[in-house]
């Protein structure tokens, strides 16, 4: 299937959910995506062949909970290296490293195992969807923390409007899909 054709499948099945999670939000809902296994294949399949070209030697890739969990391991299994959760706080086992960031109502708290990733390893980050950057940026604080190289962070959707990617310069942030 050509890239341009598995694309549009994708977006095919990305449903809008109006006034989700509170009124004036147009939510991007990928359930339908995940439900069809071509669809989801194509989104891995695509995320493979660009880590392949833009970073051929990545050591891990790390899930933001919870959606980049549902695409980090197939990806990690297809490029055959390791995959590495970053958990929402009080997850996970162990001593851990947390960074706190704003949420647009509040605060939130992720973290990552103190042993996770070795210093000097080349990590992409991964997630299903960029808005407004502030989960992607705290994850890339926890991997600077444990003396890892991002490489990139990898979103499956970004919502252009708020300028997420721009926060996070200057690394790249590649995504399948873009809207407004």
């Amino acid at each position: 299937m050509e890239d341009c054709e598995r694309l549009r499948r994708l977006r095919g099945r990305v449903r809008l959910v109006p006034d989700f999670p509170s009124p004036g939000v147009l939510f991007r809902d990928i359930s339908p995506l995940l439900k069809d296994p071509e669809a989801f294949g194509a989104a891995i399949g695509l995320l493979e062949a660009h880590l392949r070209a833009a970073h051929p030697h990545t050591d891990y890739i790390a899930g933001l909970d919870a959606r980049g969990f549902l695409f980090g391991p197939p990806l990690a299994q297809r490029l055959g290296i390791g995959f590495v959760p970053i958990r929402k706080k009080g997850k996970l086992p162990g001593p851990t490293e947390t960074v706190s960031y704003a949420l647009e109502y509040g605060q939130a708290e992720l973290e990552i195992q103190r042993d996770a990733v070795e210093p000097g390893k080349k990590v992409v980050l991964v997630d299903d969807l960029l808005a407004t950057g502030g989960t992607m940026r705290a994850a890339c604080e926890l991997m600077k923390r444990l003396k890892a190289e991002v490489l990139e962070c990898l979103v499956v959707i970004e919502l252009l409007s708020l300028k997420g990617a721009e926060k996070l310069q200057p690394l790249h942030c590649h995504s399948l899909l873009q809207y407004d």
